[in-house]
């Protein structure tokens, strides 16, 4: 049976039609001049000439960027925190949920309560750089590796997945085939829940690459640096540059001086690029799998 659409629909539709484009366009358009004025003259940025499309192309930015050795250095420390950090985080994540997906698990019900406890509540900023302190974390290769890899939330979205998704039967049948719960667990049911790891990976994944406070407090070496402290102490340079140009007072050195912060402050969005494109490629590879593990890591268990 066909259903006629009649007049209040076609309304409702094309009004509908018209938010959903204007919300398209409010979040689509930083991300356009974030583009454009990373090929854009610094001079017509900091005007505020780039609105719409690019004003004197150039790829100057970039350059700086490329030849800045401190861009380079926080580049492989993001990406060695990013691996070490989220390996970790699923470690602990994917065993912990497995285990207290089991009803049969003694004390079950209080941990759970505990993990829940602790989502809400921690010692607070200071008590917890004593205790990284005392622990000889401070300045260390692994600090935003291990701080922050256990996520409750993204372990109750993991539980939940395990009980709604994963049979208790098959479970059974393989601890009766003489299979442990080691064993079970990495051959059985990892293999089926490539859909809730992809999520996770791409949670974790983009927590530590965005990762920035953790590193502000705990770390001042800038061998250490991640690229987001390097992006701002970036920015702060371009600021602080820009506020002693009217100390210098011969005119080339003033020239000099506000094209350098004039293309510090462009940087930012060459920067925004390049340290969003290892994300955007691998969220193609999980993208199939994101709305599925969402989906069934939400459902009620």
């Amino acid at each position: 049976m066909v259903v006629k659409r009649g007049l209040d629909d076609k309304i409702f539709d094309t009004i509908n039609l018209i938010i959903m484009l204007i919300v398209l366009l409010i979040v689509l358009y930083p991300l356009y001049f974030v583009v454009i004025a990373s090929i854009s003259d610094p001079y017509e940025v900091v005007r505020g000439n780039v609105v719409f499309t690019p004003r004197g192309f150039t790829l100057e930015a970039y350059q700086h960027v490329l030849r800045n050795n401190d861009v380079w250095t926080g580049y492989r420390n993001t990406i060695f925190y990013t691996v070490t950090g989220t390996a970790l985080s699923l470690f602990l994540t994917l065993t912990s949920a497995y285990a207290l997906s089991k009803k049969k698990l003694p004390g079950r019900f209080f941990l759970n309560w505990v993990f829940l406890f602790i989502m809400y509540f921690n010692g607070g900023l200071i008590p917890t750089f004593l205790l990284v302190r005392s622990l000889g974390l401070v300045n260390h290769l692994l600090t935003l590796s291990i701080l922050g890899a256990f996520s409750v939330w993204n372990f109750i979205v993991t539980r939940t997945f395990f009980q709604t998704s994963i049979p208790e039967e098959i479970c059974e049948s393989a601890e009766i085939d003489g299979a442990g719960p080691l064993r079970t667990f990495v051959t059985i049911v990892l293999p089926l829940s490539t859909a809730i790891i992809a999520v996770m990976t791409l949670f974790y994944a983009v927590a530590q690459w965005n990762s920035f406070f953790n590193a502000l407090i705990y770390i001042s070496n800038r061998d250490l640096f991640p690229l987001q402290l390097v992006l701002r102490n970036i920015l702060i340079g371009g600021q602080t540059a820009l506020s002693t140009i009217s100390e210098s007072a011969d005119a080339s050195e003033i020239e000099a001086a506000a094209r350098l912060a004039h293309i510090a402050q462009v940087m930012r969005y060459s920067l925004i690029i390049i340290a969003s494109l290892p994300l955007l490629i691998a969220y193609t590879f999980v993208q199939k799998h994101f709305i599925r593990g969402i989906m069934i890591g939400s459902l009620k268990g």
